[in-house]
């Protein structure tokens, strides 16, 4: 599956990626986010509670950083386990670029899905994967004290 999109938050570039390195501002952000954790600075821990179509689990994962560039870019490859519900792992590439009117954060990711959730059909998958983005984006330009100016997701399951 594939998660490509755009997101112009109203808000300077430091504040934006201060946020997206601040755990309390992402614990707020990300949907379902039960706990998060901050195990060195290339290094995240989280439980996550997702829905994705008729399967509804709990997810433990890792996040870790790399080619960190502040206030620029960074890469990210992750993993969670859902126990019978399934896993899924990938990595994804942030890049951050001043535009009128505030940040414009541009993603793409690439992930592999596996278990009860790999079998579920891949559009149902894809929506539900651009849906959790946005919503994460709503939620952390929120949190920034903004919003969102402008949404644009291309989720597509291969």
């Amino acid at each position: 599956m594939e998660l490509n999109g755009e997101q112009l938050i109203a808000a300077p570039i430091p504040d934006v990626w201060r946020g997206l390195n601040d755990i309390d501002v992402l614990a707020k952000s990300i949907p379902g986010c039960e706990e998060i954790s901050r195990i060195s600075p290339e290094e995240i821990h989280a439980k996550v509670m997702f829905k994705i179509g008729p399967v509804r689990a709990r997810f433990a994962g890792k996040l870790l950083l790399s080619d960190v560039i502040p206030d620029q870019s960074c890469s990210m490859a992750f993993e969670g386990s859902g126990g019978a519900a399934g896993f899924a792992k990938g990595r994804s590439k942030v890049e951050l670029k001043v535009v009128e009117g505030g940040t414009l954060i541009s993603y793409t990711t690439e992930a592999s899905i596996g278990g009860k959730l790999g079998q579920i059909g891949g559009r149902l998958i894809s929506a539900s994967a651009k849906k959790i983005a946005d919503d994460f984006f709503q939620r952390f330009a929120k949190e920034l004290g903004g919003e969102v100016v402008q949404q644009e997701s291309d989720a597509q399951a291969e």
